[in-house]
């Protein structure tokens, strides 16, 4: 049994694979591809987001794929921008039709402010309409489970107050040298499932010495350690690839990292992202 066939359990029984593939910045002419790779070897948890402008093309590679669809897990996430009821209902009604499936299995509010505004205030009442458009819709099994992304304490508070569905998942940046300690407790308190984007910070991980000399000793390489990692904190990875190669070494991550290493990760501190500095959820905010 590979890491690959485990899964964790949602707090309304809906069993999710604890490592999926990530598919932003992979275009939507070239997504189909890497989506059946992915489910070849082995992989059957695949998300993407309406802001990744590919929703089309993972649809077609889990249509085309040599699996049957009950046996994949798709999240997507609604746009960021969107932060009121009718405009959600029709985005997530957009969303199954772009995939061309009849359900989705996760779905999420990509954040809890528009990406123009990141961390800005006054989108308390917005994310609660959008909320109540992904109940409506997980309370008609279109969507399997519903969630959000980037939400700190206070944007799930906002949710937690009114919600009659509570957010089963929410995805975050973390990552050695980002690790949230304290919003996944709370999640975790709230029986809220972290989802861990970017576990190998966008590539920059490559980039440390120190975090490669742990990696030796264990006889793996640093996306291997960084995966792990996020898979010890409990939560699902998502490792972005659509190189084949990469695909199957970041599922080879069958080893366990001790304690005192694990409290030596936490401790990384890397806030540098290069070329992605940019986005907003690397700029620090």
């Amino acid at each position: 049994m590979t890491i690959l066939n485990e899964t964790y359990t949602l707090s309304n029984g809906v069993a999710i694979p604890k490592v999926g593939l990530g598919t932003w910045f992979i275009d939507d002419d070239k997504v189909a591809r890497a989506v059946r790779e992915a489910v070849e070897i082995g992989y059957r948890n695949i998300d993407t987001a309406q802001a990744y402008g590919n929703e089309r093309g993972v649809g077609h590679g889990v249509s085309t794929a040599d699996i049957a669809r009950e046996d994949l897990f798709v999240s997507t996430k609604l746009a960021a921008e969107i932060k009121d009821y009718d405009r959600a209902v029709a985005a997530i009604e957009g969303s199954l039709a772009d995939l061309g499936l009849d359900h989705i299995d996760l779905m999420l509010i990509h954040s809890p402010q528009p990406w123009d505004d990141f961390r800005g205030d006054g989108y308390a009442e917005g994310n609660r309409e959008a909320w109540r458009a992904l109940e409506d819709a997980y309370g008609t099994g279109r969507i399997r489970s519903i969630g959000v992304s980037n939400f700190l304490r206070s944007d799930l508070e906002n949710i937690l107050g009114s919600c009659t569905v509570a957010p089963q998942v929410n995805q975050l940046l973390v990552h050695v040298g980002n690790t949230p300690s304290e919003l996944i407790a709370f999640c975790e308190s709230e029986d809220i499932l972290v989802e861990a984007y970017s576990p190998i910070a966008h590539g920059r991980m490559l980039e440390n010495t120190d975090v490669a000399a742990m990696a030796e000793r264990y006889g793996v390489s640093v996306p291997q350690l960084c995966i792990r990692y996020t898979l010890q904190l409990g939560t699902v990875s998502l490792p972005k690839t659509a190189n084949p190669e990469h695909m199957r070494a970041n599922a080879q991550v069958e080893f366990v990292i001790s304690d005192e290493d694990m409290d030596a990760l936490r401790n990384v501190r890397m806030r540098d992202y290069g070329e992605h500095s940019g986005f907003p959820v690397y700029s620090g905010k």
